[in-house]
């Protein structure tokens, strides 16, 4: 489970690089944020306050701040300005919100702003272009979002590592214009996954839950096939797609197409004794929490977290393991009665005497209700990314990084390089 992303191979510059005092500055964070179905309210404030600690650090320049949040037609799928008021409650000061991304108001908005101003454009998956991934910074650079946003800055900061593994233009395209730095979050993540290299030990093994199937199955694909994981613990939604291929469960999945049910049916095939999966799961039933055999599970009621013996089970293989790399909630955390499997695993990975990684926001925050944080080796809000990145696969966000670090040694950045301010668009 090693990386092949070493911090002394890396070339990127920091926030001191693009002397940043009284110039306009664009960060792009991830500030994506789980969303109560019942309220539509955010259910946490996790990656906003990561992302305010390179906000700070910009106290004395003219802030833009933009990310996405949630996938189209989803129910996270909103607006941003609740993020710009818990933004605000985090950084004690206030964060302006605009209900546009790159239109005139956006860009009125920008151009207007005073040295310690921070304005937050809204949910970049407004965009189109947004959804879509690029292969090259000189593609990415070509967007519409690129194009119409660049010339109002000076700089641009990178501190989205939970995005890391997505080519998207607000990660790949503006390094073309500008000289681009990585951001304190993302300082910390390569500097701890460089620790992690170095006391990372055998036998490894990943816990991978979560409701995000197709990033799972994505992350889980490159762990198996870089010899990664010497046993995969599959739970929650992605377990019942493994229980699919494998013709265990009967009930239907919503959300989950058929390109998952057959990656998974295909990664049982090529690696049957490495992929784990539950014995049982609970459902409820009139209110309160049932267990069942899989094979008793009713065709139309869906699982909510795994059960006991298959708690007992994995706890067993994460406490005898070296390494253990945990993602996404095994149940449905939220709901009373269904924490038990996220909280148990937890415990057995506060409780294991191997090397111990916790990713993603609902687990996160899972470790800090129960007071288990300081018992674990790292924590990081990033799920995808930190896997890829454990895979060794390359991430998007720490080419564009070197992109521009290898541009502006070679002097590309002529306006940057000469101290004049990038002229603001009209």
């Amino acid at each position: 489970m090693k990386s092949s992303f070493r911090l002394s191979e890396l070339e990127f510059l920091t926030l001191d690089d693009l002397e940043p005092e009284g110039k306009r500055i664009l960060v792009r964070v991830d500030i994506n944020t789980p969303v109560d179905p019942k309220t539509g309210k955010l259910i946490e404030r996790t990656r906003m306050e990561e992302a305010a600690v390179t906000l700070r650090a910009l106290s004395r320049s003219k802030v833009v701040v933009c990310s996405h949040q949630g996938r189209v037609g989803e129910r996270d799928f909103v607006p941003l300005e609740e993020h710009a008021e818990i933004l605000s409650s985090v950084m004690g000061k206030k964060v302006m919100f605009i209900d546009d991304v790159m239109g005139p108001a956006a860009r009125r908005e920008a151009e207007g702003l005073n040295d310690g101003d921070v304005l937050l454009l809204d949910n970049l998956r407004l965009m189109s272009e947004e959804t879509q991934q690029y292969p090259t910074v000189e593609e990415a650079a070509r967007t519409y979002i690129v194009q119409r946003l660049w010339r109002l800055f000076d700089g641009f900061v990178l501190d989205a590592f939970p995005t890391a593994h997505r080519a998207h233009p607000s990660i790949m395209g503006f390094p073309y214009y500008l000289p681009t730095a990585a951001g304190v979050l993302v300082m910390k993540e390569l500097k701890q996954l460089q620790q992690l290299e170095i006391v990372q030990k055998g036998p490894f093994t990943a816990v991978l839950g979560g409701s995000k199937v197709r990033d799972r199955l994505e992350a889980l694909e490159a762990l198996l096939e870089n010899r990664r994981a010497d046993k995969v613990l599959v739970t929650g939604v992605l377990a019942l797609v493994f229980l699919k291929a494998a013709d265990k469960y009967r009930g239907k999945l919503e959300k989950v197409d058929e390109w998952a049910v057959s990656k998974a049916r295909e990664l049982l095939q090529r690696y049957p004794p490495i992929i784990e999966m539950p014995k049982d799961m609970a459902i409820q039933r009139d209110g309160e929490r049932v267990e069942l055999p899989i094979s008793e599970l009713p065709p139309d009621v869906q699982p909510l977290d795994i059960g006991s013996k298959t708690i007992k089970e994995y706890s067993k293989i994460i406490r005898s393991s070296g390494t253990v790399f945990m993602s996404g909630p095994p149940g449905a955390f939220e709901l009373d009665g269904f924490d038990v499997g996220t909280r148990e695993l937890l415990h057995a990975l506060a409780a294991s005497f191997g090397t111990t990684i916790v990713s993603g926001g609902h687990l996160a925050t899972a470790l800090d209700r129960m007071g288990l944080s300081k018992w674990i080796d790292h924590v990081s809000s990033a799920g995808g990314a930190l896997i890829q990145a454990l895979a060794g696969k390359e991430l998007p966000l720490l080419r564009a990084l070197e992109y521009s670090a290898r541009k502006m040694r070679e002097g590309g950045y002529r306006e940057f390089l000469e101290g004049r301010a990038v002229s603001p668009a009209t």
